[in-house]
């Protein structure tokens, strides 16, 4: 007879009947066991045989003692291994493509690998549309079969559905897909039918996936109190009421993992032909799985077209979405499944938030779109999350790129144009408004804001000004530009100027010698000589601290020095030398840049400018360092200590933090060229200590360079590598070339 041993207890029954060319009545009479028993056994209609109707009927199939055996195995397991029934969610084609989620299959094995005292185990996995969640349940239940003997089942809860099954119906569902006589079911009835499946469940070690839940209202009833089964929920929502839930979230897929999926649809040679091609599709399609099952769908069946191609089309962010449709596959389908359960509110905001030109926003700033409180704001940007629109980072909260273009499409259809442009205007008057407050922490003669203003974020410290500064620099950056575009030159000179201090918090973040080249534009165009003089020098600055462009920094400077001497302000001549100092002592021309630093230091005296004195003194001892005067620049750096520390609260306390960290570091310098390892150590290390205290990544990184460099002179490499590992730490916020010097000592050194 055909091989059994992998058949369930009525699979096998029948087969060993039909072997013995036996009906049921014959085995009925020969065994004693009746023929409605025998036929429901073999229908799995009871799956839990008595050991003694096992034996009966191995007595009456003649058996030996191998194949009677192997039926009262069977039989002891207590029931039928159940695999996809029929009348549940058959599992679908799509699965064998599967990529990447390693971290998310791994926490699923850990979880059925769980044996908690009889508590099954629950999961939701929730994420937004088209990222993969049934695939994933689908590929997690092949992979998990092995700790499931008793089957997997999948059910579609048809969450998207305007009218979704209730539990009654879904619970009958699996009663039927568990085996359940018809004639149980109908005398336990409707309201018997909970306890029955709860019963059901808490007797078997199966996997039950519930796919594309509607909220937790649907889910609830549906899950196991007792037993050893695991249940897998997917859904667009969070599920968030759901308790004593393991929670497994799913976003987009790697960069590294879309390519590969992209490459499995579209064939290796196409792909590997223009690979810069295949990451800009994937790339474009956000690395959503259903964006590149689209994309590599359209791509596998026009065979006449290049990756480039579709690349190239999907740029036009107007047409992406229509472009990312093949057959029935629509992702803006997708999207339309879940819009449509928002509520009026929450589906207003999620359009408007397509105007947010940054990558994320705040509450406080969504609530400028809408005109609603911030804590009611907050409320409908959580709907969306929990809806699987919106993503969440700390306080920030973020629309996929996909997402973000049907946004606009539904802004376009839905809401009115003057509608939008009010509400695009008010973000962005907002965000300067704040800017400017914000900045004016850092601003002499400012600090905190005044008693009569009332903002939508707190900015009760400096710390709490740089936090929302950088939070949403894209955010005021990109406000910034479109206000220079309108013509608005006052608020462009207003906020840069505000800005201005505080940017050496965040010299490297990138963006500074556009914001001054900005801002000086818009003072030219305002014809005040004053304003262009001061927002020159401000350029002259960061092209010659952010981008190390020298000579642009002096052409810079020379226009601000002409500006300053037609406005007859003293002080802003005084920066013109002294960024003109600076930018000759770089390029190694010392005794100009001393000329510059000298004639500085004069105006800003004449001007009684303490923070340009100091500015001066700081670089002329710093043009003696660079000169190779080391003993002397020692001399000049502990003079601008002890201005400081005369000047005492006259002086911005960041400017003076600031100050002090390059005087350290500068001492530092100096006393490492003359081979005083112990003082040089010394003087970078309360650099290093100042500039972490004080929030400067960037300062920090510098001193922790050098400091590096002084240890590793000294031969203490130990320690010497802990500096550098210590540099490489900071990350995006440290100056770059300092992050590249670190990483190459600690090849250098090698492994500790």
């Amino acid at each position: 007879m055909a091989d059994a041993r992998g058949a369930g207890f009525g699979t096998l029954l029948r087969q060993f009947r039909l072997a013995a060319s036996l009906t049921i009545e014959a085995l009925a009479e020969a065994s004693g066991v009746s023929v409605r028993g025998i036929g429901d056994l073999e229908r799995g209609r009871r799956a839990t045989p008595q050991r003694r109707t096992v034996a009966a009927l191995a007595d009456g199939l003649g058996l030996d003692d191998a194949d009677r055996e192997r039926l009262l195995a069977v039989a002891r397991s207590g029931r039928n291994p159940v695999h996809r029934p029929a009348g549940l969610h058959a599992f679908p084609r799509g699965i064998d493509d599967f990529v990447g989620r390693e971290p998310e299959l791994a926490r699923l094995m850990s979880l059925a690998a769980q044996e908690d005292a009889g508590i099954p185990v629950v999961v939701a996995v929730s994420g937004p549309p088209g990222t993969g969640k049934t695939t994933l349940a689908l590929h997690a239940s092949h992979a998990l079969a092995g700790h499931f003997p008793d089957g997997q089942l999948m059910l579609d809860l048809r969450g998207m559905d305007d009218d979704p099954p209730d539990p009654g119906e879904l619970i009958l569902h699996v009663l039927k897909a568990l085996g359940v006589a018809d004639r149980d079911l109908s005398k336990a009835g409707p309201k018997g039918h909970p306890e029955l499946y709860r019963r059901m469940l808490a007797e078997r070690r199966c996997l039950l996936v519930l796919d594309n839940a509607r909220d937790e209202a649907q889910v609830r009833p549906l899950l196991p109190g007792a037993g050893t089964a695991m249940v897998v929920i997917t859904s667009r929502r969070m599920l968030t009421g759901l308790e004593s839930v393991h929670r497994v979230p799913l976003g987009e897929l790697s960069r590294a993992d879309a390519a590969t999926f992209l490459t499995a649809l579209v064939d290796k040679e196409r792909a590997d032909a223009d690979p810069g091609a295949l990451a800009e599709v994937a790339d474009r399609c956000g690395h959503l799985p259903l964006a590149l099952r689209v994309a590599g769908n359209w791509l596998a069946t026009r065979t006449g077209w290049t990756v480039r191609r579709l690349a190239d089309r999907l740029a036009q962010e107007e047409r992406r979405l229509d472009t990312l449709t093949a057959g029935d596959l629509h992702v803006s389908a997708a999207f339309d499944l879940s819009s449509r359960q928002l509520t009026p509110d929450a589906a207003r905001l999620f359009r408007l938030l397509a105007l947010v030109d940054g990558p994320d926003v705040s509450a406080a700033g969504a609530a400028q779109l809408t005109g609603q409180p911030p804590f009611d704001t907050e409320d409908t940007l959580e709907e969306l999350v929990e809806t699987g629109l919106l993503n969440t980072y700390r306080d920030r909260y973020r629309l996929h790129d996909l997402l973000r273009l049907y946004a606009r499409s539904r802004l376009r259809a839905e809401e009115p144009d003057d509608e939008s442009e009010k509400a695009r205007s008010a973000l962005r008057r907002w965000l300067l408004e704040t800017a400017v407050v914000a900045g004016r922490w850092y601003e002499p003669d400012h600090g905190a804001p005044p008693a009569t203003w009332q903002g939508a974020v707190d900015l009760s410290s400096a710390e709490h000004a740089r936090h929302w500064l950088q939070a949403e620099g894209a955010n005021w950056l990109a406000a910034l530009r479109a206000t220079a575009t309108a013509g608005d030159h006052a608020t462009v000179v207003e906020v840069a100027e505000a800005l201005h201090w505080f940017s050496d918090q965040w010299i490297f973040w990138g963006h500074w010698p556009e914001v001054c080249g900005i801002a000086a534009d818009s003072a030219q165009a305002l014809g005040d000589p004053l304003l262009e003089a001061t927002h020159l020098n401000n350029h002259a600055w960061a092209l010659l601290i952010c981008e190390s462009r020298h000579h642009d920094s002096l052409a810079r400077a020379a226009e601000a020095l002409r500006a300053a001497q037609r406005a007859e302000d003293l002080p802003q001549q005084g920066w013109a030398h002294s960024y003109t100092a600076w930018a000759l002592g770089l390029l190694g021309e010392h005794a100009a840049a001393v000329r510059h630093n000298r004639e500085a230091a004069r105006l800003f005296e004449a001007a009684g400018d303490l923070h340009g004195t100091l500015h001066a003194m700081s670089s002329h001892a710093n043009t003696l360092l660079e000169a190779g005067r080391y003993r002397d620049s020692i001399t000049e750096h502990l003079r601008t200590l002890a201005f400081l520390e005369q000047a005492g609260d006259d002086i911005e306390p960041h400017s003076a933090d600031f100050n002090r960290v390059n005087v350290e570091t500068s001492i530092g310098r100096a006393n490492a060229y003359l081979g005083n390892w112990s003082e040089a150590a010394a003087h970078l290390r309360n650099a290093v200590d100042l500039s972490h205290a004080n929030g400067h990544p960037g300062l920090e990184s510098r001193a922790l360079v050098h400091l590096g460099n002084a240890l590793l002179a000294a031969g203490h490499r130990d320690e010497a590598h802990n500096a550098y590992a210590r540099c490489l730490a900071l990350g995006a916020a440290a100056n770059p070339q300092h992050i590249a010097t670190a990483r190459e000592r600690l090849a250098d050194l090698g492994p500790r």
